[in-house]
């Protein structure tokens, strides 16, 4: 069995008024993150991290924020997309590990329903899903609310 370790990092900017999509459920706030897509900058991390794993490239290269096709469409369906990707090459999900980058909302509350809809996405038992938060205490783009930053290491297994 070969194991493969892929690293994961998104960015996104905050703004007043957009729906706040985060770790594949919606969170309350008054601003949201500004993409292509819905925006989930932790699930973005994610797919990058399982790509990199197993040299697939990144997000990007697989569904561009050019394509009308993936305009609006939830992350959730990308990160399944993602998996079948890897189970088409022969790789299986050992565990993800994930910190979320945000000065505000707090998402301590919310952190055991985006590990149940990740794993259930992913097809993992949850606990293989990892999600922390820091705040960066207020320094940089995210500690004075401007973005959202999200990193993830990901171990995938071939299994065939």
């Amino acid at each position: 069995m070969e194991n493969r370790v892929g690293l994961g990092y998104d960015v996104h900017r905050l703004e007043k008024g957009l729906p706040f999509r985060l770790g594949g459920i919606n969170i309350e706030h008054t601003k949201g993150a500004v993409g292509h897509s819905d925006a989930d900058v932790l699930i973005h991390a994610i797919c990058d991290a399982l790509l990199g794993a197993a040299a697939f490239g990144d997000i990007g290269s697989h569904f561009p924020d050019t394509s009308s096709e993936f305009k609006g469409i939830n992350s959730l369906i990308l990160l399944e997309k993602t998996i079948h990707l890897l189970a088409d090459a022969g790789y299986s999900i050992v565990n993800i590990d994930s910190t979320v980058c945000l000065q505000e909302p707090k998402i301590r509350p919310y952190i055991e329903d985006m590990r149940s809809a990740l794993s259930m996405a992913m097809g993992i038992d949850r606990d293989r899903v990892s999600v922390k938060a820091t705040t960066e205490e207020k320094l940089g783009f995210t500690g004075a609310e401007e973005g959202v930053s999200a990193h993830a290491v990901a171990m995938i297994r071939k299994y065939k």
